[in-house]
């Protein structure tokens, strides 16, 4: 097997960081930047590169992991059995392909039944009955546990608190999928937009924001209906042995399930069942993005198991993009918080999956020239959930009619008539002002604010615009001298008194960020929220990491030569490092290190450079174990493989105890782990075992 480049391990590292942010945006923010279709496409390809380079998999990524962390504004509740996702696929070759490792894995060689129903795009919630009553309800969260929403989950009119019918196990955990109609989704738009109010993209959005609000009365004004689909864990009830005969006991029991549910034969039934849903897409209540098979008996989906995140016995087979033409009007240019130059369509409005799109990014001047699309041309547009549609291709008209010359790449910023640079081995032309361009101070200004970043409410696109033309703000730093500018902000339109007092406690609550939060709210070019949180648990200061050269950034995690790069350029630099300095200087704040008892540097962590493994379980929760090794500089892997330094063994341990015996690998039980952690006995004194 080869080893992969350095181009193909930075590779691994930025679909990673790009995916976990996409997870974030899509699970905990419900604000997607891209559409399922895209995210699917970087999904695929950071599991080919797995595939390719097993050494590599991190235990971490997101193909081994499900959703995103709780909310922090929501308490916490742990599902009695793991929440996981699916699997996805996109053509009927990957679906011949399930159907033989279905075979395959469970050693036969016949027609197997499959429960195959619609794949519903709202928001997956667990459902937790005990002697028939309501007891609780979570989002999936991050699969272990979710965000506890059962008083807005009660507010449905279509879920019953009490089981009807007889035979209730003592507690039984309902899988079920929260959505809005399609009809009552537009009407409450409607209203939201007749009172001024922001209105929702899409219902994924509108349902998955409503389940969130922390008022249920807010949840309980909304249209939110919900379908009961499948089984968690099951205490003190037998159960009917087929996937089938179970959704028909939910329906006996009041749970509303999907009447489009049916039974197929094969993968001829599943393709035949996907190609009428896919015809009856427009025609159904709801959205959906897919259908889902599910082998349909029990016994057999317990045979096959489970993989790191999704069931061996089910797959989601999802519908291609859609894709609508319309006529582009004209072509604007963008420019972002970097500099970066992007070519934006104005279409003529045109509904796409439900949604009106007016506008439709074209990435950049070099993809824009090589789809040759130009004002005036009829064009192919693809949205699947994305904020921002993209543009596929232009449509040939016949006969050809003239066009309109292609735009070429400006040689200077629209807005600011700075020249625009592009380097050689970059695809984006950048508007070379920085701070002195209005649109990338903009930008900076509205990012730092931004809820990821410093979190200022209050401070969005229009307040940052109005701070801006005033002049009493003119950097990031100012935002801190706002306070003694009181009178001159109570004089800005639209702004009285308490909107003001609003503003600056949210600034003043914003000093309490820590220091990851900080970096990522600069807005350092390619460094998102995962790396600002590696440079920052690795440098632990502003002082350490501003002094650091090229070599000492790229001995961080995830941080490659171009990030190093960026990173240094950000502080050496004329414009920014002085705006840092300033920063630096405001009173009272938390960003310039990391807490001294949350933090060993990284010269004095003890477990630097060493691989763990954990098996079995402990006392505490996995997640706190890993995070407390982590803390001592460790790396926590999911597999045994002569790299790793030591496992850690709890109670009920699986076949890792046997590998690691036969590789020689240190093992320590619970009593040995916890002096480890607090240092009574150094990693070194545990010697490894014989290889037997």
């Amino acid at each position: 097997m080869n080893d992969p480049t350095p181009d193909e391990i930075g590779r691994l590292h930025q679909l990673r960081s790009l995916l976990r942010e996409h997870n974030d945006r899509y699970h905990r923010q419900d604000d997607p930047i891209i559409s399922d279709y895209a995210y699917d496409q970087l999904f695929q390809e950071l599991v080919a590169l797995e595939e390719r380079f097993p050494e590599q998999i991190d235990p971490d990524s997101p193909t081994r992991r499900v959703g995103a962390r709780p909310l922090e504004q929501f308490a916490t509740l742990r599902h009695g059995q793991p929440m996981l996702s699916l699997s996805n696929r996109f053509s009927p070759r990957d679906v011949i392909d399930f159907h033989r490792q279905v075979t395959e894995g469970l050693g036969i060689d016949e027609h197997i039944d499959y429960h195959a129903e619609p794949k519903l795009d709202g928001l997956a919630i667990n459902l937790t009955y005990v002697h028939g009553i309501l007891e609780t309800a979570a989002t999936r969260g991050d699969g272990l546990e979710g965000e506890d929403v059962t008083l807005q989950v009660r507010t449905i009119p279509a879920l019953p608190l009490k089981l009807t019918g007889t035979h209730h196990p003592h507690r039984i955990e309902i899988r079920a999928e929260v959505f809005m109609p399609r009809a009552l989704f537009e009407k409450m738009n409607a209203q939201l937009q007749r009172q001024g109010e922001k209105t929702f993209a899409n219902p994924r959005n509108a349902a998955a924001g409503t389940l969130r609000q922390l008022d249920p009365r807010i949840t309980a004004r909304r249209p939110l209906t919900l379908f009961c689909h499948g089984l968690g864990g099951v205490e003190g009830g037998a159960l009917p042995p087929t996937q089938a005969e179970i959704i028909q006991q939910f329906s006996l029991w009041g749970l509303p399930v999907c009447p489009e549910s049916e039974v197929t034969t094969g993968v001829d039934g599943c393709l035949d069942y996907f190609t009428r849903m896919a015809a009856r897409r427009h025609e159904l209540p709801y959205e959906i993005d897919g259908v889902v098979y599910k082998v349909n008996r029990v016994d057999w989906q317990e045979q096959l198991g489970f993989r790191h995140r999704d069931p061996r016995w089910a797959t989601a087979h999802k519908f291609p993009a859609e894709e609508v033409e319309t006529l582009v009007l004209a072509i604007d240019v963008q420019v972002g918080r970097t500099g970066a130059l992007t070519p934006v369509a104005r279409l003529t409005p045109v509904q796409v999956g439900g949604v009106a799109v007016t506008n439709a990014t074209l990435h950049n001047f070099e993809e824009m020239a090589r789809k040759d699309v130009r004002p005036g041309d009829t064009v192919l547009i693809r949205r699947a959930g994305d904020v921002i549609p993209e543009v596929v291709r232009r449509v040939p008209t016949l006969p050809e009619q003239p066009r309109s010359p292609l735009i070429p790449c400006p040689t200077h910023c629209p807005v600011c008539a700075a020249p625009v640079i592009k380097p050689e081995h970059e695809t984006v032309a950048r508007c070379s002002g920085a701070l002195s361009c209005p649109a990338q101070q903009r930008e900076t200004l509205k990012h730092f604010a931004s809820r990821r970043a410093m979190d200022i409410e209050g401070l969005g696109e229009k307040m940052c615009a109005q701070l801006l033309q005033s002049g009493l703000v003119t950097s990031i730093a100012d935002l801190y001298l706002l306070h003694t500018r009181r009178d001159r902000l109570i004089r800005l339109e639209r702004l009285g008194e308490k909107s003001v007092d609003n503003l600056l406690q949210a600034i003043d609550r914003s000093r309490k960020r820590d220091l990851a939060r900080f970096l990522f709210a600069l807005g350092i070019r390619e460094v998102g929220e995962q790396t600002a949180k590696s440079l920052a648990r690795h440098f632990g200061t502003m002082a350490e990491l501003m002094a650091a050269n090229v070599a000492d950034l790229q001995g961080v995690a995830d941080v490659g030569s171009v990030v190093a790069h960026h990173v240094q350029t950000f502080f050496s630099s004329p414009q920014y490092r002085p705006i840092v300095d300033q920063l630096l200087n405001v009173p009272d704040t938390h960003w310039a290190s990391i807490a001294a008892e949350s933090m060993i540097p990284t010269t004095r962590q003890p477990l630097t450079g060493h691989t763990v493994v954990i098996t079995g379980n402990l006392s505490m929760s996995r997640q706190e174990a890993k995070n407390r090794l982590e803390s001592l500089g460790a790396k926590v892997s999911g597999s045994i493989s002569k790299k790793t330094r030591c496992l850690i063994v709890g109670s009920d341990p699986g076949s890792k105890v046997q590998k690691a015996k036969d590789l020689g690998v240190a093992i320590l039980d619970e009593a040995a782990f916890m002096k480890l952690l607090s240092g009574t006995i150094p990693l070194e004194d545990h010697a490894p075992e014989n290889p037997s």
